[in-house]
């Protein structure tokens, strides 16, 4: 288990729903190895009814644990390919990860018993 590290990163991305194979075909070229994909919804200024009934938008929300630097290459191509102007409509941030068990990453502070 890794513990405390300023090294990782969660990365949280939310985008329309049915994109979510163009983001993770992005986050693998900025290096990550993966991403868990969640069915979402979202709820914004605008709503849209039909028939007297609130729509809410289908999103699909990935998150990925990578290394900062991985985490930040990862929002630049974000930012550059698929931001709010694109159909994709993507939102991301990241959050620190303070530790982490079933991941196959190596971390530097780490020690071995």
């Amino acid at each position: 288990m890794m513990k405390n590290s300023d090294n990782m990163k969660a990365l949280f991305v939310i985008i329309n729903a049915g994109h979510a194979d163009e983001v993770v075909d992005l986050l693998r070229e900025a290096g990550a190895r993966g991403a868990t994909i969640l069915n979402s919804r979202g709820e914004g200024l605008h709503h849209e009814s039909f028939m007297g009934i609130t729509m809410d938008s289908e999103k699909e929300m990935l998150v990925c644990v990578a290394e900062k630097s991985i985490a930040q290459a990862a929002m630049k191509l974000l930012k550059e390919r698929m931001s709010m102007q694109s159909p994709i409509h993507s939102i991301c941030f990241t959050m620190p990860v303070d530790s982490v068990v079933g991941i196959n990453i190596p971390f530097p502070d780490e020690k071995v018993e």
